[in-house]
């Protein structure tokens, strides 16, 4: 079960400070996303990639947004890049921080880069918006400046309540629509992959990206119910699963199910993992790398990155020989993530669960790709030696089989 956050207020003035060598911190507790009318609001108030609707007309509070403007220390000017647009706020605050500030403004729903386009007109030149994956981030800044380099990286990471709102996306069991999903409104859909998945494939969906412990039952469920009858709506894929999960407090059945279903269908785990080593390779010395997230496995991936590019390395074992020291290529700006305060929350209740990690980029070379961090963001499948992953990992399922997990066999039947 996730402990208990202390949410506590920031001085956005700390995060202007030079960091001290080393850092990184223990993970506070995770705080549980927010439940409204029975579907998740994941506290990122329009401010996620695909986020669709016009800018000046967002709906939503950006969460975090003088702590990120404080992190990136926008003050100073400079090329920095927004890779989750959305509704623009993180980069309005970024232009309005300095007058020699500008933004590349990255987006994958175009319905998101056709929103910006006033505040593009009205920033004099200083705001370009580029349709595209934020997980290319590097190769968009290459093309958009003289040396490829920038003084920031802000991603925001999830979906937004926007996306949810709008039935015709697919995101939300709460409104009838479209079993779809994608966030670049291309590609497959949620419905393709419930209806073509084999049934060991549904199941890791299900149990690792969406946490689901009863993951082998519902998609037993979906196979035999596709024989009958496709799956084309979301309401037909909530009232199937919920006659396999136990509703819960404020959860409705098919939450983790859908979770799942929108992280495969949009690799955001992948994605994720992409941009961070993209932010790696197109940060300027003494630029800042600021990251939102709101789920923990989300949370787990930038938490693992920002501490092996640190130099946290791991120590030898007899599953795995000792790493070899190599200069960090970031330093920790703050040892523990920044979390809301309790004003922001009491009038933002979604920014209960954001979590902003921040570190700044060195000169040292950039890295190696580590393969704990495919891992974490992989399924079991996907992964070539899935026991050692499992040692590698610390985790204490085991991947290659999935009946032998914390929840019982039992219970996940």
């Amino acid at each position: 079960m996730p402990s208990v956050v202390i949410f506590r207020e920031v001085n956005p003035r700390a995060l202007c400070r030079r960091p001290r060598s080393g850092g990184g911190g223990k993970l506070h507790g995770w705080a549980e996303p927010a439940w409204y009318d029975g579907t998740w609001h994941d506290g990122k108030s329009g401010m996620r990639s695909g986020r669709a609707g016009p800018v000046n007309d967002a709906p939503h509070i950006p969460v975090l947004i003088g702590e990120i403007a404080a992190a990136l220390m926008a003050s100073r000017g400079g090329v920095f890049i927004d890779g989750t647009f959305g509704a623009g706020g993180y980069t309005r605050a970024i232009l309005d921080a300095s007058p020699s500030a500008s933004v590349i403004a990255i987006d994958r729903d175009p319905s998101a880069i056709a929103g910006g386009a006033g505040l593009a007109a009205a920033s004099n030149g200083r705001l370009r918006l580029v349709e595209g994956e934020f997980g290319d981030l590097d190769r968009i800044a290459a093309a958009q400046t003289p040396d490829g380099l920038v003084e920031g990286v802000v991603l925001d990471i999830g979906v937004s309540s926007m996306q949810i709102d709008e039935a015709g996306r697919g995101f939300s069991f709460r409104l009838d629509g479209p079993l779809d999903m994608r966030m670049a409104q291309s590609g497959r859909s949620a419905a393709d992959i419930v209806n073509t998945a084999p049934e060991a494939e549904l199941a890791d969906i299900f149990f690792h990206f969406g946490e689901e412990r009863r993951a082998r039952a519902v998609a037993r469920a979906i196979v035999a119910e596709r024989g009958k009858t496709p799956f084309t709506t979301t309401n037909q894929l909530a009232a199937l699963v919920a006659r396999f999960v136990r509703a819960e407090p404020g959860l409705h059945p098919a939450t983790r199910v859908f979770q799942a279903l929108r992280i495969a269908v949009n690799d955001e785990l992948g994605q994720l993992l992409n941009a961070l080593y993209a932010a790696e390779r197109c940060l300027r010395s003494g630029g800042r790398l600021a990251v939102v997230t709101f789920h923990s496995l989300e949370d787990r991936i930038v938490k693992q990155f920002m501490a092996l590019r640190c130099g946290r390395v791991p120590g030898a074992s007899r599953h795995a020989p000792a790493a070899p020291m190599v200069d960090p290529s970031f330093i920790a700006v703050t040892k523990k993530p920044i979390v809301a305060g309790e004003a922001e929350i009491a009038g933002n209740p979604r920014a209960r669960s954001a979590k902003l990690r921040v570190a700044e980029r060195t000169s040292a070379v950039v890295q190696d790709s580590a393969p704990v961090l495919s891992i974490l963001a992989s399924l079991p499948g996907e992964r070539s030696h899935p026991r050692r992953v499992e040692k590698t990992a610390g985790m204490k399922q085991s991947r290659t089989n999935p009946d032998k997990t914390n929840p019982s066999r039992r219970e996940r039947r």
